[in-house]
């Protein structure tokens, strides 16, 4: 007796459609998992005979054996907990097994049956469309993130109980609608506004700049300046996700089991991990690659506090996504592409002790030791980093005066949303911010006045910039002119896109 029931695995942030065939005979009893599992699919045995008894079921006292087909791709997590229940239930009945061919089931069993939590319900639910497939059992706490697919229809159940019932006709259940729950992973950013930051004008210009363009930014200063507080801050002013953006997002996080069982993340992602993560936490990767820090901040802002302190080979791994916008994680049998176009916020202090050019504490280091910890940073690196600039210590008189109040996010974020859709009517759909724009978009949409040029080409003598660092001062400046409604560069805003290139002049 052979039955077959589909279920599906991630491969990367994609769902893979598995075939999962059961096989009862008669001989000793056995039970079996083959077809590349992992140690957490041959544990599947014990929690399915569990599951099955404790429901109700019974057991059959044969040989079973389970084939996960294709038998090369090698699968993981418990999501077949359910598909081999179901499997071994259709054996022994034509109706349910020919009901069961209709339908896509996941989900992990507990003991007594119940169905857990899975990762990847979306990504899996996305795949779905593409094969003949329709219809896609989940648990419960699935329903929201998986009924987000169009064109599938989403059964959630509680119990293994519930959907035996269900497909042997017992129990009449409705396909799930999403109500438009969604998760708020990014909620963080609501309790920080840019009123809350006392003086630093030059350091707020610079984030309405970096958020108005999607520049990417560094940020150099003393302890205790306010790096971290306006690195939170940011993203309070940048514009809602698109829909679009909202699925490439929560594919990202439901792949890593980050959606909280709810719909969309539609809030951008703020990350911020910790100088100790290693180049695989960032980048991603493991037995069964998975998405890293920078994947997860996919439309949103990745920042890394304490800038020097990271592994040397973490900060050099950021270089290719910087530029490209996607990681690739190569293993010996695959090679796989996670997207990562995130706006890269780092904070450092300007030395080992941090009072370099603080007004009132004296700096014990000496030129090498900051030469030596300046140097952590690669020039490669750096010249990815579209501005750099000094967050100065604050005198005492502007954080302890209570009479002057700063600009709010909201009327900094309307300023960021005119910017945002002068770029969006200018690029159409090709790209969707000036830091995006490519040597021959540079050329096309980046019209200069003859004293722009000059200044432009003066700096570039005098100070010795890259041809990539070129090419970021033009982005800045066309998003400085943004800020400023007009549609040429002049030389103001060559002058102050040259400003925020700190560390490019100090070398």
């Amino acid at each position: 007796m052979i039955s077959r029931t589909s279920s599906a695995t991630l491969i990367g942030i994609e769902g893979k459609i598995i075939d999962v065939e059961v096989y009862i005979s008669s001989g000793l009893p056995g039970f079996s998992i083959v077809g590349l599992p992992d140690s957490s699919v041959k544990e599947s045995r014990d929690r399915v005979v569990a599951a099955l008894k404790n429901s109700g079921f019974d057991f059959p006292a044969k040989k079973i054996t389970v084939n996960l087909a294709p038998a090369d791709l090698k699968k993981e997590g418990g999501t077949f907990d359910l598909p081999i229940a179901l499997g071994i239930i259709a054996s022994n009945d034509p109706v349910f097994k020919e009901n069961l061919k209709n339908f896509c089931a996941m989900g992990e069993l507990a003991l007594d049956g119940r169905l857990r939590q899975i990762k990847g319900a979306l990504c899996v639910a996305l795949s779905l469309s593409k094969h003949k497939i329709k219809k896609f059992i989940v648990p419960e706490e699935n329903k929201f993130e998986a009924s987000v697919a169009r064109g599938i229809e989403t059964y959630p159940f509680e119990t293994l109980k519930d959907v035996v019932n269900f497909l042997k006709g017992s129990v009449r259940a409705l396909p799930f609608i999403n109500g438009g729950e969604t998760t708020s992973l990014a909620a963080a950013a609501d309790e920080f506004d840019l009123s809350d930051i006392k003086g630093q004008l030059y350091a707020r210009r610079a984030l309405e700049i970096a958020a108005s363009g999607a520049h990417n930014m560094l940020m150099s200063g003393p302890p205790g300046s306010g790096k971290t507080m306006l690195a939170k801050r940011l993203p309070s002013i940048l514009p809602g996700m698109s829909f679009d953006e909202s699925i490439e997002t929560t594919k990202i996080f439901s792949s890593c089991g980050l959606t909280n069982g709810l719909s969309l993340v539609t809030k951008r992602p703020f990350r911020s991990p910790h100088h100790t993560a290693s180049a695989t936490a960032l980048v991603g990767g493991g037995p069964f690659p998975r998405p890293g820090e920078i994947s997860l901040s996919h439309n949103g802002v990745l920042f890394l506090d304490e800038f020097t302190e990271f592994r040397r080979d973490a900060l050099e791994a950021l270089r290719q996504p910087l530029e490209d916008k996607t990681v690739t994680v190569s293993r010996a049998k695959q090679q796989l592409t996670f997207p990562a176009s995130f706006m890269l916020v780092a904070a450092m202090n300007p030395c080992p002790c941090g009072n370099l050019g603080h007004p009132e504490k004296e700096c014990i280091c000496n030129q090498n030791q900051i030469m030596r910890y300046r140097g952590k940073i690669s020039g490669p690196l750096l010249d990815r980093i579209d501005m750099h600039i000094e967050v100065p210590a604050l005198k005492v008189s502007e954080f302890t005066n209570s009479r002057v109040s700063a600009e709010s996010s909201a009327s900094v974020k309307e300023r960021v949303l005119a910017a945002r859709l002068r770029q969006k009517e200018r690029f159409g759909k090709k790209i969707h911010s000036n830091a995006q724009m490519g040597s021959k978009d540079i050329k096309k949409f980046c019209p200069m006045t003859r004293d722009a040029e000059n200044m432009l080409k003066n700096a570039i003598t005098r100070l010795g910039f890259s041809a990539r660092a070129y090419d970021r001062i033009i982005k800045v400046a066309k998003t400085i002119a943004d800020l400023d409604s007009s549609d040429i560069i002049n030389s103001s805003h060559i002058a102050e896109a040259v400003k925020y290139r700190e560390f490019d002049k100090s070398n």
